[in-house]
């Protein structure tokens, strides 16, 4: 048996808040790209006293964030306190990461390729700060102790409980500084891991995985052959980023029992100042999951449906705004851009189009 200290017994004590012992149970789950934070987003939250406002940024994807029961996001900048600084080296303000959760965002990820722009002040800094608001995270850790106690990472919430994992290709050519600790993707110790969340029988598995290359519209063959791994494994769904673009989605159904596996390759950027083709906008992913209670030896949980919406990310260089705005592409926050932003949006939402309803493998629709 693994030992209790494993199960991050908080998250499942935070999460949790069932009503219903036996029927039809079902829970949303929101997944989103990148949250970065450039220079010139930090330029354009500060304001006349010196703190930062990024309150505009999310206003019009609150709603949509918070309508799913638990919404999962990709942190890729640290909280190492002044100086800020954007690309190559992230640090942020502490306001970006309170207008986050302020936005309805549940739980973040932190194994990605720049967890190590601040070293060990960066990490264990950003640690501390996710911990103060309450924010589950995952992906990066003090020590190794650490890691044991709160990896996987185990969520309860209206009955399900979900196993999630977290790694990264790697941190940039940065170290961790012991006793720091950064999930790497390194087969031996994701199937540990793997096996450990399966000895507590978890609903879902769901692997979060930075990987792949910067730019490219379609999954490598590494990528692919990665999924295939994980899935084989026992990993439920997989859901990727690091691209800076979007990638396709599979639903993959099992040719023995019909269960239904989600792999989508790249979500994207959710919020940047990335401007280059493709990367000024990502995908809002949406899974809804159905357990069956009935049955009170063996409750299945079936991927009842999927969906995407896509958001663009508005830069005030195009809008003449003060600040950064994430805009749902169906939303009444298009109406208000000027042309020559709409010809920008058009052009990202042409491409993604173009590009999901080709690639796209298995049942799953556009909102």
């Amino acid at each position: 048996m693994i030992p209790i200290r494993s199960i991050g017994i908080a998250v499942l004590l935070f999460f949790s808040n069932s009503s219903t012992l036996y029927g039809q149970q079902q829970i949303t789950l929101l997944f989103a790209g990148d949250l970065m934070q450039h220079k010139e987003q930090i330029n354009a939250a500060r304001t006349a006293d010196g703190t930062y406002d990024y309150t505009p940024c999310f206003a019009d994807v609150c709603s949509r964030i918070g309508n799913a029961d638990l919404a999962i996001a990709n942190l890729e900048t640290t909280f190492a306190h002044t100086p800020y600084t954007g690309y190559p080296a992230f640090n942020s303000p502490d306001e970006y990461l309170y207008a986050i959760r302020d936005a309805g965002f549940d739980v973040l990820l932190t194994a990605n390729n720049h967890c190590l722009d601040r070293r060990q002040k960066g990490l264990e800094r950003t640690i501390r700060l996710l911990d103060s608001l309450h924010i589950p995270h995952t992906g990066t850790y003090r020590t190794a102790e650490e890691r044991s106690k709160r990896y996987p990472l185990f969520l309860l919430k209206k009955g399900f409980r979900i196993a999630l994992l977290n790694y990264t290709y790697g941190t940039n050519g940065i170290r961790p500084t012991p006793p720091n600790r950064v999930n790497y993707i390194d087969k031996d110790s994701i199937l540990q891991d793997i096996n450990i969340a399966r000895a507590w029988q978890p609903d879902v598995i769901i692997a979060c995985m930075h990987w792949g290359n910067e730019y490219q519209s379609l999954p490598n063959a590494e990528q692919r052959q990665l999924a295939d791994w994980l899935l084989q494994r026992g990993v439920t769904h997989v859901i990727g980023s690091h691209p800076h673009v979007i990638q396709p989605i599979e639903i993959r159904t099992d040719s023995l029992g019909g269960s239904k596996h989600a792999i989508v390759y790249s979500l994207g950027n959710f919020i940047s100042n990335m401007s280059r083709a493709n990367t000024d906008g990502g995908l809002i992913f949406t899974m809804t999951l159905e357990k069956n209670t009935v049955d009170r030896i063996i409750p299945r949980t079936y991927l009842k449906q999927c969906s995407y919406s896509l958001v663009w990310t508005a830069r005030p260089a195009l809008t003449q705004e003060q600040n950064y705005r994430l805009c749902p592409i169906d939303s009444l926050s298009i109406a208000r851009l000027p042309s020559n932003a709409r010809q920008r949006l058009n052009i990202f939402v042409n491409h993604a189009r173009r590009l999901l309803n080709k690639y796209n493998i298995g049942d799953v629709r556009e909102e």
